[in-house]
Order: structure tokens, then C-alpha cells, then sequence
């Protein structure tokens, strides 16, 4: 039997984790005081090792905002992490907007309300896959400057900016010593990628942009991220896949992470990107393993680029989120367990146990007193990291005496170096499926407990439409000689810019043309996005890419002919008339001179249509899918919920299967071939109300808007795998028989726990199996080996409850099934609303 070496360790190790996450929580506006030694943040006179979550406040709406932050805490974050948006904030120079979306003083209250830090990037360039970087687009406007280098316009509107958040910052009493959340802010955002280009003004920038935001006196460190010459009272951070080989640039600085890469953006027209959570578990225990302090996951929370504000704008409206949220949780409760071993060593002990297989030991070798009780250094705690970075084999390894089975590239998490808790390959967290359901699905009476799907899927069979003119439109449009810069004509106001020539072809050179077998060829020498070209009113072609030549065949008449976007002479008008005519909102939408639109209209080009739906009822999240559609822009209740396109990713290039093992990149387990990149899109619920919710779209190379449906993405099915060789649950290192030393850790079994979504229970147990089962989520089979009463066991233990946990062991299942064979328990859930069945949540 293993028992713990020493339990008053244990026992003292869990009353300080109790006691400080009980003052932290009951006290956290009393003013603390943050800084830093080469080890890690200092809060409050004590070394912290802190987990952190991105949430950008503007992709999600203050309403949704509680729940994210509270997610959070419950996945175990310590610390809030987002970026400011210059642009959201300043969008006309002077005019500030702190309101809705852009709230950011109420969002740092939330998270503080929560007992959570907060990190607070002010850049105020912030990249984000943001539209324009974050910078606001007068910036450009400015006489004589120069972004991000050492120019005295840009400095001078940068300080300005970065001043007026932490003055507001400070207004309301939002910095640690004030006793509000921030403990940490950034300055400037990965500007060593770039520095170089700028030369000796580029380094120059670096120490002003340093100095300049040390003087404003915000009384909390300062970062730079990816700036390995960060000047010495800055502390230079990692971004990257990996950061547990990152070291800063002064030994007196710790080691912090401010963007671990937990996923990528994704592209319209491309495959989408997923980093297996083993993988990711293992870059965050190898960071702390290796002397890390601070995580920050980017993104913990993607959210939505409602509006025109995804950059590029190849990136898509909806950034991608994956279900690893269990698995991390368990994660983070395990690096807990060890925080006071971590806190309390300079450095690990480093220990060789393979050719690629290694341990660092943390030591607590000074006393430590708390609740009037003394640990003394025989008592002094140790928490170990074994890692196995080998990329293919499970490897057998000496530890202090015991053996332990590392599976290739995982690291197990000893925090009382002896135990294991946790392994980052052993995913024992459950896996939750999002069923896509029409909102107009009918309610599920009580004695079926069955999910039904209503077959008709179109938001409404009434649309109506009205066509946008083709061409300049208004009487403002001006004239100049050659072409202007997109962005310095529209100032960011319209996606959209109209240029227009006017093209005499005589008798001679239709003669030419016919003579030499040629035909005129429009060429541009380079554009980036999407480029339309229409001659006389009609779509001759379209080109999309980033900075690509344009070489476009095109067929003129004799006579006069109208050519869109390029001659010597062009007029330009900015944006459409629909756009003008604000006919997406509820009060100006009647005036557009509507019509009704009949079923079998041909799908038309550069057109407004609009239809009204009810809200469905419920809390789950909703979408509007407009697969259907081609490219364009929608708005609901004069709401923009930002621009969608139709593009399929490349048929191949995605696996059958996903390999955690080995590096990650941003093109390794690729999904979605040969299919759409996105077709839904998320509408805040906040935004909606119970009847006639008006959606408008705008369409620019022709769809089915009767097609279009309303959807909930619902988490219905649940399914969890988990074999004896697991760990018990982290909660049971707080179990009060463990601490006292009435039972060991050893003799506690794995358990699989389900828990539906707030508001469900279980209905049903879909497949349930101990012994050898085979297969994954919705696909399990029977193995050889099988308990009999498998699904009895589950089913009693689970349906009509909200959550449950079940043993996996033979005493859980009456008996051994299949002697000297390593069992497995699998099994498939459904979850269905309470407020379907009448009956309430247990």
C-alpha cells in the first residue's frame, strides 16, 4: 500500500490552500501591494503561481460577461486577461466610448467581483486578428507620422491614449493598491517581430514606449511581449506554442506567458485548426515543470468579431473554441496542489531519469507558519514534475525508490512526490457534443425524454428585398487622378469603396482586337481582399487574396462603357446606399422601398434582404445559419453580427485521426476538409427579443435567403472513457479521511463524472460498458469483456440528475469481468432541458 510519507505535510499543505483562497475571496478589495523577484509575482508580500484566461470584452456582450468570468474561476483561473481597442474606444479622435461592448471599467469590476486578477494589455497596438491592428483609423490622418517608432505624432497620440487608460483606471479605483484587480499591464504587443525594420528608431521606441509608461505611475509591473530587450524595469514575456525553455532577460525577472497559443484563427475558405488538449496540457505543465510563474491562455474564450471588426477580413466572424475546458480544470487543480512547494523554491531540483525522460523537485525548506501552527524543515513540502518528451513510447521510470508508466510526451504531476494526480495524455475529463437543433423545435413531453427535431428549418417564409445600385450612387462622390488608398477614403466607415471610369472603344479598335485574335485585359499590379469588377452595370469578375496581382479578361462594346475600379480618372464613392440609408436598422428600414421576394427568385447580386423571426425560448445559444447565402453582411435589430462568406476549405490536408504526440503547429490536425469554414453565426440572446426580431442582410454575389434557419447549439450528448490505471479525482486530495490519515491515496479509485449544462439533467444512459469497450464518443462498441450490468450501474448512479460520478472498479460493477486484463469504463449520455419535461433540476 502507498501511503503519503508524511501527512501533516498533506494536511497543513491543504489548510494553507484553504485559508488563502478564503481570505482572497472575503477580502479581495482590501489594497495589496504586486511585484516581482526572479521567481514569480509577488501579491501581497507572498510569491503566486497564477493561471490566467483571455477574454476579450468586446467579442461577447456585457451580459454574457458574468458567466464567462465565472466559467472561468470554476476551470480554475486566478487572473482575467484582455487586450484595450484603441479603436472601439477613440473611434473619432477626442470622442471617447466606454459604453455597451466597450464597457471596460465595468468588465474589471466583474472579474474583481469574481476574487480574480486582472491583466490588462493597453498595447495600444494589439494585433488580436482585429481590424487595423486596434489602432483607430484617423491615426493615419495625422501629418507627418509614422506608426510604432520613434515619431513624435505617433508618440504623442500613442501617450495620450495609454494615459487616459490608466488615468481612468486609477479614477475608479481598479489598480491592486487600490484594492481593485489589475496586477500586471502590458505596453506595446510583440514588437521585437518588427523592431529590426525600424533600426536604431526602432530601439529608441522601445525604451521611450518603457519610460513613457513607467512614469505614468500605475503602481503595478509593467510587460512587454516578444521584446527580449525590454528595458530593465519591464519584464519581457513569451507568445508562443511553447514557452518552458523561455527565459527573460535579467535573472531578477520571472518567467510569464502571456499568450499560449491554444488554438489558431481561422480563415474563410480554410481548413479549421485544433490543438489537441493533451498536447496543450503538456505545454502548460512543462512551463511550470521548468521554472514558470505565469500562464495567460490565448484565447480561454474566443468570442465573436461582431461588426466590420475581424481583421484582414479573410478571419472569420466566430473565433473557434474547443472542449477542453475539463481536462485543463483537472490541470490546474493539480499545479495548485503543489503552489506551495512551487512558491517556496528558488529553482527545481533537476533529476535525469531517461534518455528523454526527466523529473524537477520542488522543496519548501523554510518554515512556514499559518493558523499559529509550524511546519518545520523535516516537514517542508515537495511536489515533483516527471516528464516523458519521447514522441512515441510509454516509458517505465525510477522515481525516489517507485516505478512509474509515463506515456510518451506527458508529464505526471506528483504534489506530494510520491502520488501521481495527474498525467496530461490521460484526458479522464468528459467530452460535451453540441447537436444543432432548429429553434422552432416543439417541446419534449414528459414520459418521452427524447430529443425530436422539427423538419421545417426556414426563419421565414416571407422575405422581402430590394437591389443596391451598381455603381456611384450619390452626388458626393469626387474625382481625382489615379487611385487612392482604400482606407484613406473610406476612414474605416464602409467595407466597401466604388471607383469608376468612363471608356470610349471606337471602330479601330474593335478592328485591332478582332485582327490579332486579342481581347483587353484589365490589370492591376496589386490589391489585397476582395476586388469586383463590373462593366455597364454587370459582374465581369472577382478576385480575392492579400496582395495579389490582378490580371482580369474583360469585353467592352463599341461606343461608351462604365468601368468599375480602375482608370486614370476615377470618381469614388464611399460605401453603399443601403449603408447611407441606415436600411438595417428598425427605424430607417421601411423607407427603402421594399418588395416582396418570391420563392423562386434567382439569386441576385448585391442585394438587401429582410425578414423578421421570433426569439426561441430557452437559454442556449443561438445562431443564425446563412449557409445558404454567398457573401455579404447581416444585422439583427440594428445589431451588426458581422460579415459572413460561403467559402468550402481545400478537400484535403485533414487527418483521419489526430496525434497529440510531438510539436504542435498551426497546420497539424487540421479538420473541416471539402467543407464550409463557417455557416453559423452567434446573435447574443441580450439582442433579441420575444417576437418580430428584424434580420437584414446584405448580399454580394447572390444566395437563398429561404434557407436561411435560426439554430441552437445545445450540449446534448456527453460521453466519458476512463481505465482503472486513472487517478482518483483531484477533489479527493482535500477528502478530510486522507488528510487525517485514515486511508491513502492509493486505495481511492478513478471515477467518471457527467454533468450536463446548467438547467439539464440526464435523460437517458445511450451505451454503457466495464470491461474492454472499443471505439469514441457516439461510436462505442462492446469489447470481449464486458459487465453485464454496466448500463444498470450507470443509469442508476446518473438519469434524472444533473451530474454523477461512477467508480471504475470492480466493486462499482459487483464483480471482475475478465481476470488479469485492464478494464475500461465508457459510456454515452443525453441531456435534455428540465423545463421540457416539468420537472426541476437536481
Amino acid at each position: 500500500m502507498v501511503v503519503f510519507e508524511n501527512k501533516a505535510i498533506l494536511k497543513l499543505l491543504l489548510v494553507c490552500l484553504f485559508v488563502q483562497f478564503s481570505f482572497s475571496a472575503a477580502n479581495f478589495f482590501r489594497p495589496f501591494n504586486v511585484t516581482y523577484d526572479h521567481r514569480a509575482l509577488i501579491i501581497d508580500g507572498k510569491r503566486r503561481m497564477l493561471i490566467s484566461g483571455g477574454i476579450h470584452y468586446p467579442r461577447a456582450t456585457p451580459q454574457m460577461w458574468p458567466d464567462l468570468i465565472a466559467k472561468s474561476k470554476e476551470g480554475g483561473a486566478d487572473v482575467i486577461e484582455s487586450y484595450t481597442f484603441w479603436n472601439g474606444h477613440e473611434p473619432v479622435r477626442g470622442q471617447y466610448n466606454f459604453e455597451g461592448r466597450f464597457d471596460l471599467v465595468k468588465f474589471v469590476k466583474l472579474v474583481g467581483d469574481n476574487g480574480l486578477y486582472f491583466l490588462l494589455r493597453i498595447g495600444p497596438y494589439v494585433c488580436a486578428e482585429w481590424n487595423f491592428g486596434g489602432f483607430p483609423v484617423w491615426l493615419r490622418d495625422i501629418p507627418g507620422i509614422e506608426f510604432r517608432t520613434d515619431n513624435e505624432p505617433f508618440k504623442r497620440e500613442m501617450q495620450r491614449f495609454v494615459t487616459k487608460i490608466v488615468d481612468l483606471m486609477r479614477e475608479e479605483k481598479l489598480f491592486s493598491w487600490q484594492g481593485g484587480p489589475i496586477i500586471l499591464l502590458q505596453i506595446e504587443n510583440e514588437y521585437g517581430n518588427m523592431e529590426g525594420s525600424y533600426g536604431q528608431k526602432g530601439k529608441e521606441y522601445v525604451k521611450w514606449a518603457a519610460n513613457m509608461a513607467l512614469g505614468l505611475g500605475a503602481g503595478v509591473p509593467w510587460v512587454m511581449c516578444k521584446q527580449t530587450d525590454a528595458p530593465g524595469d519591464i519584464i519581457d514575456t513569451c507568445n508562443n506554442y511553447y514557452c518552458d525553455g523561455y527565459k527573460p532577460n535579467s535573472p531578477s525577472k520571472p518567467t510569464i506567458w502571456t499568450e499560449n497559443w491554444d488554438g489558431w484563427y481561422t480563415s474563410w475558405g480554410g481548413r479549421l485548426p485544433h490543438r489537441p488538449v493533451e498536447d496543450l496540457a503538456f505545454a502548460v505543465a512543462r512551463f511550470f515543470q521548468r521554472g514558470g510563474s505565469l500562464m495567460n491562455y490565448y484565447m480561454y474564450f474566443g468570442g465573436t468579431n461582431f461588426g466590420r471588426t475581424s481583421g484582414g477580413p479573410f478571419y472569420i466572424t466566430s473565433l473557434r473554441s474547443e472542449p477542453k475546458w475539463g481536462h485543463l480544470k483537472d490541470l490546474h487543480a493539480a499545479i495548485k496542489l503543489c503552489e506551495r512547494a512551487l512558491v517556496a523554491a528558488d529553482s527545481p531540483q533537476y533529476m535525469k531519469l531517461g534518455p528523454r525522460q526527466e523529473a524537477h523537485i520542488y522543496w519548501e525548506n523554510t518554515q512556514c507558519t499559518v493558523l499559529n501552527t509550524t511546519l518545520s524543515e523535516s516537514q517542508s513540502a515537495c511536489s515533483a514534475f516527471l516528464a516523458n518528451i519521447d514522441e512515441h513510447n510509454t516509458v517505465t521510470v525510477t522515481f525516489r525508490g517507485k516505478s512509474y508508466s509515463l506515456p510518451p510526451w506527458s508529464v505526471s504531476i506528483l504534489p506530494d512526490c510520491s502520488n501521481v494526480a495527474f498525467n496530461t495524455a490521460k484526458v479522464g475529463a468528459q467530452t460535451s457534443v453540441k447537436l444543432v437543433e432548429n429553434a422552432l423545435s416543439p417541446k419534449i413531453s414528459a414520459p418521452e425524454l427524447i430529443i425530436t427535431k422539427n423538419e421545417v428549418s426556414s426563419i421565414s417564409e416571407s422575405w422581402m428585398s430590394v437591389k443596391e445600385p451598381i455603381g456611384i450612387w450619390s452626388e458626393s462622390n469626387f474625382t481625382v487622378q489615379g487611385l487612392l488608398e482604400h482606407l484613406k477614403v473610406t476612414k474605416d466607415e464602409s467595407d466597401y469603396l466604388w471607383h469608376m471610369t468612363r471608356i470610349y472603344v471606337s471602330d479601330d479598335d474593335v478592328a485591332f482586337w478582332e485582327e490579332n485574335k486579342v481581347s483587353p485585359t484589365l490589370v492591376i499590379d496589386s490589391m489585397r481582399d476582395v476586388l469586383r469588377i463590373f462593366i455597364n452595370g454587370e459582374l465581369m469578375g472577382s478576385v480575392s487574396g492579400h496582395w495579389v496581382k490582378v490580371v482580369q479578361p474583360v469585353q467592352f462594346q463599341q461606343g461608351y462603357s462604365d468601368l468599375m475600379l480602375l482608370s486614370q480618372t476615377v470618381g469614388l464613392q464611399v460605401g453603399l446606399k443601403g449603408e447611407f440609408q441606415k436600411i438595417f436598422t428598425i427605424e430607417e428600414n421601411e423607407k427603402a422601398g421594399w418588395t416582396n421576394l418570391k420563392l423562386d427568385a434567382t439569386p441576385s447580386t448585391f442585394t438587401w434582404y429582410k425578414a423578421y423571426f421570433d426569439s426561441p425560448d430557452g437559454s442556449e445559444p443561438i445562431a443564425i445559419d446563412l449557409g445558404s447565402m454567398g457573401k455579404g453582411q447581416a444585422w439583427v435589430n440594428d445589431h451588426h453580427i458581422g460579415r459572413y462568406w460561403n467559402l468550402t476549405a481545400p478537400k484535403d490536408g485533414c487527418p483521419d485521426s489526430c496525434d497529440y504526440r510531438g510539436t504542435y503547429g498551426s497546420n497539424k490536425c487540421m479538420t473541416n476538409c471539402g467543407k464550409p469554414t463557417q455557416t453559423w453565426y452567434h446573435v447574443p440572446r441580450s439582442w433579441l427579443q420575444a417576437s418580430n426580431n428584424l434580420l437584414v442582410i446584405f448580399e454580394e454575389i447572390g444566395g437563398n435567403p429561404f434557407e436561411i434557419s435560426v439554430k441552437l447549439r445545445v450540449p446534448r450528448i456527453l460521453c466519458a472513457q476512463m481505465s482503472k490505471s486513472y487517478y482518483p479525482p483531484l477533489r479527493e486530495w482535500l477528502h478530510l479521511d486522507l488528510i487525517d490519515g485514515k486511508v491513502s491515496i492509493s486505495d481511492m479509485k478513478p471515477q467518471i463524472h457527467l454533468q450536463c449544462e446548467d438547467g439539464q439533467i440526464i435523460s437517458s444512459i445511450e451505451f454503457a460498458s466495464y470491461g474492454t469497450p472499443h471505439g469514441s464518443c457516439q461510436n462505442f462498441s462492446k469489447g470481449n469483456c464486458h459487465s453485464p450490468n454496466s448500463l444498470s450501474v450507470v443509469s442508476e448512479a446518473c438519469v434524472g440528475r444533473n451530474s454523477c460520478s461512477v467508480e471504475v472498479s470492480n466493486s462499482g460493477f459487483g464483480s471482475d469481468p475478465c481476470r488479469g486484463v485492464l478494464k475500461t469504463l465508457a459510456v454515452e449520455a443525453r441531456c435534455v432541458s428540465t423545463s421540457t419535461i416539468g420537472v426541476s433540476q437536481f
